[in-house]
C-alpha cells in the first residue's frame, strides 16, 4: 500500500520558494519519483547520467521551465560553481531542485561555497507512519523499507533487490565518486558489515578479519557512510556516567540485509529514529543528535536522542515484552527529564513504571516518529 506521496512534498514545495532544494539520499529510495512529480517537473528535469543532458548541463543550455531539476549532479567535478553560477544569475521566480545519491554536502570536490544558497532535506526509506497501514511493520521488517522492494510485497523480490542494489552501488556510485579500486574487496565488506550491526564496531578486528589496512579500511566505511549504505552513531558520553567515548555504532539504510532478527528490528528503530531526527534538523531547525549509550561497566542503551547535547529521549529495543531493562533505568536516574521508552517488536502491554519509564509495542512508538 503506497502512501498517496511523500513525507517530504510539502517541505520541498514550501523551501523552493525560498532557496535552492537539495534532496539527498540513498540510491532507489525514492528521489527521481518525488522530483518528477512535482507541478511542470518534466519540462526542466536534467540527469546527470544521461549524455544528453550531461552535455547540456555542461554547455548550460538550460530548459525554458520555471522549474530546474539536476539529478545526480553532484558526479560532476565543477558542480558547485556550476550551480552558484546559474543561483545567482536566475531570474527571481526561478526554482532549482538538485537531488543526489550521496551526502551532497561532503561532495565538494573544491569550487566555490554554496552557503546560504539551499535547503538541504534527507529521503529516509518508507517508515512506520509514512506508510500508514495497521501491519506496516511487519511487512517493513520482512521487505525493507525502500520503494521498490517494499510495494512489491514479495520477499523473494526484496531479497532480489537487495543484492542487485549492493552491486549497483559498488560498481556505478563508489566507482564515480570515490578512488577506491578494490571493489571486490569492498563488496566483500559490505557483506560482512550486517553481522556485526548492534555492537560497537571494531574497525581493527575488521581490518584483521578483511585482511587489510586500517586506513583503508577507515575510507571505505567512510564512502559507505558518504554514499547512505551505512550509517554510524557515536556514544553518549558525560563524565559522570563514565561513557565510552570512541567506538561507534553502524546500521545500514537497507535494514533486510541484517538475518539475524533481534539486529535486524534494532537496525530498523536505528532507521526510523534518523528519519525523525533528520527531518526535525532539515525542517525544524533543531539541534538533534542520535546517539547509543555504553559505559566502562558494560551497560547500554540502544539509542539515545540529544537536543544542545542533552538526552531528550532514550529508546531500548526488545523483541517481546520484558521487565524495564536496568541499563535503561540507570540512565534515567541520571538524565530523570528525558523521555524513556523501552519497545517491543511483538509486544502486547503497554504500562508506565513507577520511575516513568513507558514500555510499550514497537508499532504504537514508530507510529509517532512522523
Amino acid at each position: 500500500m503506497a502512501p498517496s506521496k511523500r513525507y517530504l512534498v510539502d517541505q520541498v514545495h514550501h523551501d523552493l520558494k525560498r532557496k535552492m532544494v537539495f534532496v539527498a539520499g540513498p540510491r532507489q529510495v525514492g528521489k527521481t519519483t518525488l522530483a518528477k512529480r512535482l507541478p511542470n517537473a518534466e519540462h526542466g528535469y536534467l540527469n546527470w547520467d544521461i549524455a544528453a543532458d550531461r552535455e547540456r548541463i555542461m554547455r548550460r543550455e538550460l530548459p525554458a521551465a520555471d522549474l530546474w531539476i539536476f539529478d545526480e549532479i553532484h558526479k560532476y567535478r565543477r558542480w558547485r560553481d556550476f550551480l552558484k553560477g546559474i543561483y545567482d544569475g536566475k531570474p527571481p521566480q526561478q526554482r532549482i531542485l538538485v537531488t543526489g545519491s550521496g551526502r551532497l554536502e561532503l561532495f565538494g570536490f573544491g569550487g566555490e561555497s554554496l552557503q546560504g544558497r539551499y535547503h538541504l532535506l534527507h529521503l529516509h526509506p518508507f517508515s512506520v507512519a509514512e506508510a500508514g497501514y495497521p501491519n506496516a511493520l511487519e511487512d517493513l521488517m520482512r521487505l525493507g523499507g525502500f520503494p521498490e522492494p517494499f510495494l512489491s510485497g514479495d520477499e523473494i523480490e526484496a531479497q532480489r533487490w537487495s543484492r542487485a542494489h549492493r552491486s549497483r552501488l559498488v560498481e556505478e556510485e563508489v566507482a564515480a565518486l570515490t578512488d577506491i579500486r578494490h571493489l571486490s574487496l569492498l563488496e566483500e565488506t559490505m557483506l560482512r558489515l550486517p553481522d556485526l550491526v548492534g555492537s560497537p564496531l571494531s574497525v581493527n578486528a575488521l581490518r584483521e578479519d578483511l585482511q587489510v589496512a586500517h586506513k583503508t579500511l577507515a575510507a571505505w566505511l567512510d564512502a559507505l557512510e558518504r554514499l547512505f549504505a551505512i550509517f554510524r552513531l557515536p556514544p553518549f558520553g558525560a563524565p559522570r556516567i563514565r561513557a565510552v567515548k570512541q567506538a561507534r555504532k553502524h546500521y545500514h539504510f537497507d535494514w533486510s540485509v541484517v538475518r539475524d532478527r533481534g539486529a535486524r528490528f534494532e537496525n530498523l528503530v536505528a532507521c526510523h529514529l534518523l528519519k525523525w531526527v533528520n527531518f526535525e534538523q532539515d525542517a525544524r531547525g533543531r539541534e538533534l543528535e542520535l546517539r547509543f549509550f555504553r559505559d566502562v561497566d558494560r551497560r547500554e542503551v540502544d539509542f539515545v536522542v540529544t537536543e544542545h547535547r542533552q538526552p531528550i529521549l532514550l529508546v531500548e529495543c526488545k523483541l517481546r515484552d520484558r521487565a524495564i531493562d536496568r541499563p535503561l533505568r540507570y540512565l534515567k536516574t541520571r538524565f530523570p527529564t528525558a523521555e524513556a521508552v523501552q519497545i517491543a517488536l511483538d509486544g502486547q502491554k503497554t504500562f508506565v513504571a513507577p520511575d516513568g519509564i513507558r514500555a510499550m509495542p514497537a508499532k504504537d512508538f514508530l507510529e509517532t516518529l512522523a
